[in-house]
This record gives C-alpha cells, structure tokens and sequence, in this order.
C-alpha cells in the first residue's frame, strides 16, 4: 500500500511559467517523524536525515508519535515496534484508523515474515529490520517518494 504524500513546495509553492502560469513542484519530504525509543538508534536516524535535508522531529514511543504528530504533520515516519508505553503496531493501527495517509516506514528488529505481512495488513509503506545501514533508509525515503518502491520489506 502506498500513500500519496502531501505535495510539498518549492518557493513558496510557486514556479513562475510566464504571464499569468503556475506549476506546483512536488519536491522531497520535509518533515520526518522518527518513532524510536533506543536514543542512540534515534539520534543516528536523525543525524542521517538531516544531513540529507530533511526537517526531523522525535518521538520516544508510539503514544509520544500519536501526541506530535497533528502538529508536526510528518511526510513520512519512521516506527520501531517494540517501545514502551505503546508499542508501533498499535500506533500505525490508530493513525491509519485517523485518516494519517503519508508514509510510515517501519524500523525493527522484529524481522520474521508474519511481522512482515502484519506489517503490511496494517498499512506499513516499507520495512527496514536492524541492524540497518542509515544510507539504505535514506534510499528507501527517497524511493518511496519517487514512487518507485516495491512494497513492504523492499530490497533488503
């Protein structure tokens, strides 16, 4: 299942065509929400984005994503599963159940097949299990924008 991102603009939203024509540019995401609860794990996530451009935000759990998310109004999430509070599933399940359409790419040790096919019964975009190289989360953000992704677990 892949959810069509927001369309996010470049200059104001405006390219000028000439006299009296608009285009919207579809650009790459802005805002990431990372879902971990591991601080190292999410300061590297956040640290490889950034240095990608990307506009990054944190959250330690799933009740903490639920709890940011209306403001922060993320392009794309990065979710791990096992997390205090409330776990990833549970908080994928319930933006889904909201209306949340963007993107949600799950980052996990959970690496069996069944969490696979949960994962893609529940709405998850692409599934990247740890350890990972942040490189190929990154290729994965891009892909999926791109439109080029090929379903939950990608290429792994």
């Amino acid at each position: 299942m892949l959810h069509t991102p927001r369309p996010i603009l470049e200059s104001g939203g405006v390219t000028a065509l000439g006299a009296g024509s608009v285009a919207v540019v579809n650009a790459l995401p802005t805002r990431v929400l990372v879902v971990e609860d591991d601080e190292v794990i999410r300061e590297l996530i956040r640290l490889n984005l950034e240095l990608e451009g990307f506009e990054v935000f944190t959250a330690t759990d799933g009740q903490d994503c639920l709890d940011q998310v209306g403001h922060v109004r993320p392009d794309v999430i990065t979710m791990d599963v096992m997390m205090p509070r409330l776990d990833g599933w549970t908080a994928v399940e319930r933006l889904r159940a909201d209306g949340y359409e963007q993107c949600v790419v799950m980052v996990t040790a959970r690496a069996q097949a069944d969490d696979r096919r949960r994962g893609e019964r529940i709405g998850v975009d692409d599934y990247l299990t740890k350890p990972f190289d942040p490189d190929e989360l990154v290729d994965r953000i891009h892909a999926l924008f791109r439109g080029d992704d090929d379903g939950v677990g990608g290429a792994e």
